[in-house]
């Protein structure tokens, strides 16, 4: 039987694991497909697992995908957690073990890096101000020129406001970390789609700016979720990247 991984979490946080070497039921928590969660110990650290057989992999779905999901936010509530991507499996006990020991340090770093840190997330919708070609013949010639070096202008400007945007998002939230990406939609909208790291205790203060913003900035359409596990945070040191579609 392989094991299905959801997150990595701290050894610490689950009192059951001090007198154990072998995997635990984590109670309360379900698994994929109903299947029983466990706590399976691996030096400091601890990895929130449940059984995986051929059949399971046969319906790994939408749902599935909620439900790995759901059992990440469901351990967030006791550890700091790193996410596995979904559909992540292991053979068997020793290929977990040598996973773990493998990256151990790179873990351990994370974890102390976003103890007591959540992520927030915004999604802001505003109006592109570089509409794209309209409709005519640019096969050949100089006007297939011409629509390159529009197309070229129109996405430094696109990249020009974005860039504008998400520093004036930076400094109304001051997140510990950002991760940002931009694309224009099929509506001719702008989205950028920005994760925030914040500190636990700062949450209230976050939606609180969150409210304020909304009513400053008349020209977007904003949407916010959190907190939640740092999905975009697990594998970073610091700093913003921001990516444009």
């Amino acid at each position: 039987m392989s094991w299905y991984a959801y997150c990595i979490a701290e050894r610490q946080s689950f009192p059951e694991l001090a007198r154990h070497r072998r995997p635990v039921p984590l109670n309360g928590v379900a698994g994929l497909f109903g299947n029983q969660t466990f706590l399976f110990p691996a030096g400091e650290l601890a990895v929130i697992v449940s059984e995986h057989g051929p059949a399971d992999s046969a319906r790994m779905d939408q749902q599935a995908a909620k439900d790995h999901a759901r059992v990440i936010a469901d351990c967030f509530k006791l550890s700091t957690v790193l996410p596995f991507r979904f559909a992540t499996t292991f053979h068997d006990d020793d290929s977990l073990r040598r996973s773990v020991r493998s990256n151990q340090r790179q873990f351990l770093a994370n974890v102390e890096r976003l103890r007591g840190k959540a992520e927030m997330h915004l999604k802001v919708l505003v109006d592109d101000t570089c509409p794209g070609n309209s409709a005519r013949d640019m096969t050949v010639g100089l006007q297939y020129l011409t629509s390159l070096r529009e197309s070229a202008g129109r996405q430094r400007e696109r990249q020009s406001k974005a860039r504008a945007l998400s520093v004036q998002m930076h400094r109304m939230f001051l997140p510990i970390a950002e991760e940002i990406t931009c694309k224009r939609m099929e509506s001719g909208k702008l989205l950028l789609d920005i994760a925030h790291l914040i500190d636990n205790k700062t949450v209230e203060r976050y939606q609180n700016k969150y409210s304020s913003a909304t009513q400053e900035l008349k020209e977007c359409r904003m949407q916010l979720s959190g907190p939640w596990p740092p999905y975009h945070f697990v594998h970073r040191t610091s700093g913003a990247q921001t990516t444009h579609a």
